[in-house]
């Protein structure tokens, strides 16, 4: 795994503005701003760094379902700041097996030879997702524009159309409406809920976009329906369970349970916790890709980071170690649902940017990899999405679809 430095293409922003991508920098609070889509530099990874990062990450996923079974089960959800009403339902979505379509894990590693020798889970993010289209499509017209030849760690589209047309006759419909949370067209939520709406097009499916806001319930059919009174069967939901779950919308999907089927499926709201960390470390101690979590307090460890169990972006977290302690500037989370502390891992620091590796799972597969860097501790909303290639010569179609559907 190395860093290296290119020259970006002179007309990058057009480029991946016309690919989709209409959020390339990150506004600041003076109004200045500061990149998001970053190509002055590329990660390169061996074929093998990738084969190990895909088994790990396999392995990882398979761990999350098992723990989400044992939480279900016979976890507190009171301990994830969630409502115990809800469980009933949440078991309901794991036993039945309602679709899942994706998620991101967060890993820290340096790669073969580096500071950190085991992959390490930092958390997983199940539920809601993002930096999708950067990983997706944007990182990959990159590449043919820049290393033709080269490979890169990237089914993302193909998984997710054919994870779309895999689950299709499940559906009571061909009919599926995508909600995401407010905000305007060149909204990363609103983008990327509209990119998967595109993979579901492409798998055949009739779809319609809404804002969660717009979404309506008659309580003559007992149903969920968008503004021209259509039933609502299935929705793809950009908008985190854990505040669902507590808002007047959750409540009719705890009352009406089989009304409307959702993606991601509510089950999945344990993965997406903080408290998660805790219980696969309860479950699995000492497992070479996990960071001992405790949810208590950090017991004995003398450098950890504190979570919020409902945090995002960084938000609110705390890195605590014996000579330092260091508070996240932005404070949007104030842990009332309660914390998760979990084992300081020095991020890998290559050329002053610490760097996060985010796997991602499609349809419960390993599907590719997407790299941000941060020039502090924590991964946060300021942080850089930097393409990567895999140093291989790249597959032909023919091998590209045999891969996917030997997988």
């Amino acid at each position: 795994m190395q860093r290296l430095p290119i020259a970006p293409r002179p007309d990058w922003r057009d480029v991946i503005e016309s690919q989709g991508m209409l959020y390339s920098a990150t506004r600041l609070d003076d109004g200045g701003e500061v990149p998001y889509w970053f190509e002055e530099a590329y990660y390169s990874f061996s074929v093998d760094e990738v084969l190990h990062l895909e088994e790990v990450t396999r392995e990882l996923h398979e761990m999350c379902v098992a723990a989400a079974r044992h939480i279900l089960d016979r976890g507190s959800l009171e301990a994830f700041g969630l409502p115990e009403e809800a469980r009933d339902y949440l078991r309901l979505t794991f036993d039945e097996e309602h679709p899942s379509l994706y998620g991101r894990f967060d890993l820290a590693w340096g790669g073969t030879g580096g500071a950190l020798p085991q992959v390490k889970m930092l958390e997983y993010n199940a539920d809601t997702p993002t930096t999708l289209i950067e990983a997706s499509m944007i990182q990959w017209f990159w590449l043919q524009d820049r290393f033709p030849d080269r490979d890169q760690w990237n089914s993302l589209h193909e998984r997710l159309v054919r994870a779309w047309a895999a689950m299709k006759p499940r559906l009571r419909s061909d009919l599926v409406h995508f909600a995401h949370f407010g905000g305007t067209d060149f909204d990363e939520e609103w983008l990327t809920a509209s990119y998967i709406r595109d993979t579901a097009d492409e798998a055949g499916l009739t779809t319609v976009g809404l804002e969660v806001a717009d979404v309506g319930w008659d309580d003559g059919a007992l149903r969920f329906v968008d503004l021209d009174e259509r039933a609502i069967d299935t929705m793809f939901m950009l908008y985190p369970w854990e505040d669902m779950l507590i808002e007047p919308f959750g409540a009719h999907v705890l009352d009406h349970p089989r009304t409307c089927t959702f993606l991601e499926p509510a089950w999945k709201v344990v993965l997406s916790n903080k408290a998660l960390l805790a219980t696969l470390w309860e479950l699995y101690p000492g497992h070479p890709n996990l960071l001992p979590a405790y949810l208590d307090s950090p017991r004995d460890m003398t450098s950890y980071v504190a979570k919020p169990l409902h945090g995002r972006e960084g938000d609110s977290v705390r890195i605590v170690t014996p000579d330092s302690e260091y508070i996240h500037p932005t404070v949007e989370y104030d842990g009332s649902e309660g914390w998760c502390y979990q084992e300081y891992a020095p991020l890998p620091n290559l050329d002053g940017n610490q760097v996060v590796l985010g796997s991602w799972i499609v349809d419960g597969k390993p599907a590719g990899l997407g790299v941000r860097e941060s020039d502090g501790p924590v991964t946060d909303f300021y942080a850089r999405f930097v393409p990567h290639l895999v140093d291989t010569p790249a597959p032909d179609e023919a091998d590209r679809q045999r891969w996917l559907e030997e997988d």
